[in-house]
């Protein structure tokens, strides 16, 4: 039995081995659809004890373009990244910018106070800051003597 010869760690180990080697056979024949697409935008959160920011990689876009909501502890930004006109005669020699509609959801780390958070849009960059609710926010205790 390999699993009492060499151990759960070797068996995995194993595993992902063999993992890694059925994606590199099959990437060549897997029709490009079928392929697991990146995550769009691609996003960054930082936190601290009194809000979020997120931000997010959206070159070209327009702040008419987006939509933002918070709902619970929810943040969901959807969009549509507009198809670039080609002028006449011209033809895609290599085309990776994907167009059309977005949606991209993230579990905040603590409830935000949604009729207080702010987004700015400039240089591609979307900027989303949440502030974090009140009530959820640590508070010091003062401990009493005897």
């Amino acid at each position: 039995m390999f699993y009492r010869r060499y151990g759960v760690p070797a068996m995995v180990a194993e595993m992902n081995r063999m993992q890694r080697e059925m994606d590199r056979l099959f990437q060549g024949v897997t029709p490009r659809r079928m392929r697991s697409a990146p995550c769009y935008p691609a996003l960054n959160v930082w936190t601290n004890e009194e809000s979020a920011l997120v931000t997010a990689e959206l070159p070209g876009m327009d702040a008419k373009d987006l939509e933002i909501n918070v709902t619970g502890g929810t943040l969901t930004l959807t969009g549509k990244r507009q198809v670039e006109e080609l002028p006449e005669s011209a033809r895609y020699h290599r085309r990776e910018r994907g167009c059309g509609d977005f949606t991209r959801s993230i579990e905040l780390p603590f409830p935000v106070q949604a009729d207080k958070v702010e987004a700015r849009l400039e240089k591609g960059v979307l900027e989303i800051a949440l502030p974090r609710a009140e009530e959820d926010k640590p508070r010091k205790i003062a401990i009493k003597g005897s």
